[in-house]
Protein backbone atom coordinates (compact mmCIF):
# COMPACT_ATOMS: atom_id res chain seq x y z
CA UNK A 1 0.00 0.00 0.00
CA UNK A 2 1.53 3.66 -0.85
CA UNK A 3 2.10 5.66 2.00
CA UNK A 4 1.15 9.10 2.34
CA UNK A 5 1.13 11.46 5.33
CA UNK A 6 0.49 14.91 5.35
CA UNK A 7 1.65 16.81 8.65
CA UNK A 8 0.02 19.96 10.06
CA UNK A 9 3.01 22.23 11.65
CA UNK A 10 2.50 25.75 12.83
CA UNK A 11 6.22 26.72 12.26
CA UNK A 12 8.89 26.17 10.09
CA UNK A 13 11.11 25.21 13.28
CA UNK A 14 8.55 22.19 14.13
CA UNK A 15 8.68 21.22 10.73
CA UNK A 16 12.36 20.75 10.78
CA UNK A 17 11.49 19.53 13.83
CA UNK A 18 9.74 16.27 12.30
CA UNK A 19 12.14 16.53 9.47
CA UNK A 20 15.05 15.76 11.82
CA UNK A 21 13.26 13.08 12.99
CA UNK A 22 12.96 11.18 9.85
CA UNK A 23 16.20 11.53 8.92
CA UNK A 24 17.19 10.09 12.46
CA UNK A 25 15.24 7.17 12.15
CA UNK A 26 16.64 6.38 8.20
CA UNK A 27 20.23 7.07 9.73
CA UNK A 28 20.13 4.23 12.81
CA UNK A 29 18.37 1.75 10.08
CA UNK A 30 21.46 2.26 8.27
CA UNK A 31 18.74 3.11 5.35
CA UNK A 32 19.99 6.18 4.50
CA UNK A 33 22.87 6.49 2.19
CA UNK A 34 22.13 8.85 -0.40
CA UNK A 35 20.12 12.15 0.08
CA UNK A 36 18.57 14.48 -2.48
CA UNK A 37 18.63 17.88 -1.38
CA UNK A 38 16.84 21.23 -2.41
CA UNK A 39 17.82 24.79 -1.55
CA UNK A 40 15.29 28.09 -1.12
CA UNK A 41 14.01 29.53 1.76
CA UNK A 42 11.90 26.39 3.47
CA UNK A 43 15.11 24.49 3.71
CA UNK A 44 17.06 26.83 5.56
CA UNK A 45 15.33 25.60 9.14
CA UNK A 46 16.14 22.33 7.99
CA UNK A 47 19.65 22.33 7.42
CA UNK A 48 20.34 24.75 10.54
CA UNK A 49 18.93 21.59 12.72
CA UNK A 50 20.69 18.94 10.71
CA UNK A 51 24.54 21.52 11.67
CA UNK A 52 23.26 21.74 15.04
CA UNK A 53 22.39 18.29 15.61
CA UNK A 54 24.96 15.27 16.39
CA UNK A 55 24.03 13.30 12.97
CA UNK A 56 26.27 11.70 11.07
CA UNK A 57 26.47 12.26 7.12
CA UNK A 58 29.81 11.10 6.64
CA UNK A 59 28.46 8.08 4.92
CA UNK A 60 25.76 9.97 2.76
CA UNK A 61 26.08 11.27 -0.58
CA UNK A 62 24.45 14.22 -1.25
CA UNK A 63 22.42 15.09 -4.31
CA UNK A 64 21.13 18.78 -5.30
CA UNK A 65 17.59 18.86 -7.18
CA UNK A 66 18.93 22.02 -9.26
CA UNK A 67 21.43 25.31 -10.47
CA UNK A 68 21.19 27.95 -12.50
CA UNK A 69 22.74 27.61 -15.99
CA UNK A 70 25.88 30.48 -16.22
CA UNK A 71 26.37 31.02 -12.63
CA UNK A 72 29.95 29.80 -11.28
CA UNK A 73 30.07 27.83 -8.03
CA UNK A 74 31.79 31.37 -6.03
CA UNK A 75 28.65 33.43 -7.23
CA UNK A 76 26.36 34.42 -4.31
CA UNK A 77 23.09 33.54 -6.28
CA UNK A 78 24.22 30.08 -7.85
CA UNK A 79 22.75 26.62 -5.26
CA UNK A 80 26.62 25.49 -5.13
CA UNK A 81 27.50 29.05 -2.98
CA UNK A 82 23.78 28.55 -1.14
CA UNK A 83 24.54 24.45 -0.43
CA UNK A 84 28.41 25.53 0.86
CA UNK A 85 27.14 28.54 2.95
CA UNK A 86 23.88 26.64 4.35
CA UNK A 87 25.25 23.02 4.90
CA UNK A 88 28.43 21.66 3.02
CA UNK A 89 30.92 23.76 4.92
CA UNK A 90 29.24 23.07 8.12
CA UNK A 91 28.32 18.91 7.84
CA UNK A 92 30.56 16.67 6.65
CA UNK A 93 29.10 14.06 3.52
CA UNK A 94 30.88 11.20 1.86
CA UNK A 95 30.15 13.15 -1.46
CA UNK A 96 27.81 16.29 -2.77
CA UNK A 97 27.29 16.32 -6.23
CA UNK A 98 25.42 19.34 -7.74
CA UNK A 99 25.16 19.81 -11.55
CA UNK A 100 27.83 22.28 -13.11
CA UNK A 101 26.25 26.10 -13.44
CA UNK A 102 29.33 26.68 -15.85
CA UNK A 103 29.29 23.14 -18.00
CA UNK A 104 30.05 24.04 -21.84
CA UNK A 105 27.79 21.31 -22.71
CA UNK A 106 24.80 21.24 -21.70
CA UNK A 107 23.45 18.20 -22.76
CA UNK A 108 26.39 16.21 -21.64
CA UNK A 109 25.84 17.70 -18.33
CA UNK A 110 22.26 16.65 -17.54
CA UNK A 111 23.52 13.00 -19.04
CA UNK A 112 26.55 13.04 -16.65
CA UNK A 113 24.19 14.04 -13.87
CA UNK A 114 21.43 11.58 -14.07
CA UNK A 115 23.97 9.00 -14.79
CA UNK A 116 25.14 9.75 -11.44
CA UNK A 117 21.57 8.96 -10.21
CA UNK A 118 21.04 6.33 -11.67
CA UNK A 119 24.57 4.78 -9.90
CA UNK A 120 23.48 6.41 -6.41
CA UNK A 121 19.67 5.65 -6.51
CA UNK A 122 18.59 8.30 -3.74
CA UNK A 123 16.96 7.03 -0.45
CA UNK A 124 15.04 10.30 0.58
CA UNK A 125 14.68 13.17 -1.72
CA UNK A 126 13.52 16.57 0.03
CA UNK A 127 11.36 18.73 -2.40
CA UNK A 128 9.86 22.08 -1.56
CA UNK A 129 7.22 23.52 -4.62
CA UNK A 130 6.62 26.76 -6.81
CA UNK A 131 3.52 28.64 -6.55
CA UNK A 132 2.46 27.32 -9.43
CA UNK A 133 2.95 23.48 -8.71
CA UNK A 134 6.52 23.03 -10.32
CA UNK A 135 8.82 21.06 -8.17
CA UNK A 136 12.19 21.62 -8.22
CA UNK A 137 12.20 23.44 -11.49
CA UNK A 138 10.37 21.20 -13.25
CA UNK A 139 7.81 23.69 -14.66
CA UNK A 140 3.63 23.36 -15.84
CA UNK A 141 4.07 20.66 -18.85
CA UNK A 142 6.93 19.19 -17.95
CA UNK A 143 6.63 15.37 -19.05
CA UNK A 144 6.57 13.37 -16.15
CA UNK A 145 9.06 11.30 -18.16
CA UNK A 146 11.83 13.60 -17.89
CA UNK A 147 15.00 13.17 -16.55
CA UNK A 148 17.50 15.20 -15.73
CA UNK A 149 17.35 18.35 -17.99
CA UNK A 150 17.60 22.18 -18.57
CA UNK A 151 14.41 24.20 -18.01
CA UNK A 152 13.26 27.09 -19.17
CA UNK A 153 11.86 29.46 -16.06
CA UNK A 154 8.46 30.46 -16.39
CA UNK A 155 7.68 34.56 -15.65
CA UNK A 156 6.26 33.12 -12.55
CA UNK A 157 9.46 31.62 -11.32
CA UNK A 158 11.44 34.70 -12.27
CA UNK A 159 9.85 36.55 -10.62
CA UNK A 160 10.08 34.66 -7.07
CA UNK A 161 13.38 34.35 -7.77
CA UNK A 162 13.94 37.64 -8.70
CA UNK A 163 13.80 38.61 -4.58
CA UNK A 164 17.59 36.95 -4.39
CA UNK A 165 18.91 39.11 -6.94
CA UNK A 166 20.21 42.54 -6.90
CA UNK A 167 18.49 44.88 -9.12
CA UNK A 168 21.43 45.73 -11.74
CA UNK A 169 22.06 41.74 -11.96
CA UNK A 170 20.54 39.68 -14.87
CA UNK A 171 18.32 36.32 -13.58
CA UNK A 172 19.33 33.31 -15.32
CA UNK A 173 16.46 32.00 -17.33
CA UNK A 174 17.32 28.82 -17.71
CA UNK A 175 18.75 25.80 -15.27
CA UNK A 176 19.75 22.37 -14.55
CA UNK A 177 17.00 20.80 -12.92
CA UNK A 178 16.42 17.11 -12.03
CA UNK A 179 13.59 15.41 -14.19
CA UNK A 180 10.41 14.18 -12.81
CA UNK A 181 10.83 11.01 -13.44
CA UNK A 182 14.56 11.17 -11.64
CA UNK A 183 12.80 12.47 -8.78
CA UNK A 184 10.08 9.81 -8.42
CA UNK A 185 13.24 7.38 -8.56
CA UNK A 186 13.63 8.09 -4.95
CA UNK A 187 12.59 5.45 -2.22
CA UNK A 188 10.77 8.69 -0.18
CA UNK A 189 10.29 12.13 -0.74
CA UNK A 190 9.79 14.29 2.04
CA UNK A 191 7.64 17.92 0.59
CA UNK A 192 7.86 21.26 2.73
CA UNK A 193 5.52 23.86 1.69
CA UNK A 194 4.70 27.14 3.87
CA UNK A 195 2.79 29.98 3.41
CA UNK A 196 -0.63 31.10 1.54
CA UNK A 197 0.67 30.95 -1.70
CA UNK A 198 1.87 27.53 -1.39
CA UNK A 199 -1.93 27.07 -0.65
CA UNK A 200 -3.27 26.17 -4.32
CA UNK A 201 -0.18 23.80 -5.18
CA UNK A 202 -1.11 21.79 -2.02
CA UNK A 203 -4.29 21.38 -2.53
CA UNK A 204 -3.92 20.15 -6.35
CA UNK A 205 -2.10 17.64 -4.58
CA UNK A 206 -4.43 16.64 -1.63
CA UNK A 207 -7.51 16.60 -4.77
CA UNK A 208 -8.46 13.87 -7.47
CA UNK A 209 -6.54 15.13 -10.72
CA UNK A 210 -2.98 13.87 -12.09
CA UNK A 211 -1.63 16.50 -14.60
CA UNK A 212 1.37 17.58 -16.12
CA UNK A 213 -0.05 20.88 -15.74
CA UNK A 214 0.87 20.62 -11.61
CA UNK A 215 3.93 18.59 -11.64
CA UNK A 216 3.03 18.28 -7.76
CA UNK A 217 0.01 16.22 -8.66
CA UNK A 218 2.43 13.09 -10.18
CA UNK A 219 3.44 12.43 -5.83
CA UNK A 220 0.05 10.79 -5.99
CA UNK A 221 1.94 8.32 -7.56
CA UNK A 222 4.58 8.17 -5.24
CA UNK A 223 4.92 4.94 -3.15
CA UNK A 224 6.20 6.87 0.28
CA UNK A 225 5.40 10.60 0.70
CA UNK A 226 4.95 12.79 3.66
CA UNK A 227 4.16 16.11 3.77
CA UNK A 228 4.94 18.85 5.88
CA UNK A 229 3.13 22.01 5.98
CA UNK A 230 1.58 25.11 7.55
CA UNK A 231 -1.44 24.97 5.12
CA UNK A 232 -4.60 23.86 6.85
Amino acid sequence: MPFFEIIHVDSQQQAASHAIDRLTNDLNANSLNRLGLATGSTMIPIYKSIIESSLDFSKVTAFNLDEYVGLAPTNKNSYAFFMKEHLFSKKQFKNTYIQNGLAEDLELECIRYENKLNEHPLDIQFLGVGENGHIAFNEPGTSFDSVTHVANLTDSTLGVNSQYFDKNENIPTRAFTMGISSIMNAKKIILLAFGEKKRVAIEALLGDEITEQFPITVLKRHPHVTVITDIK
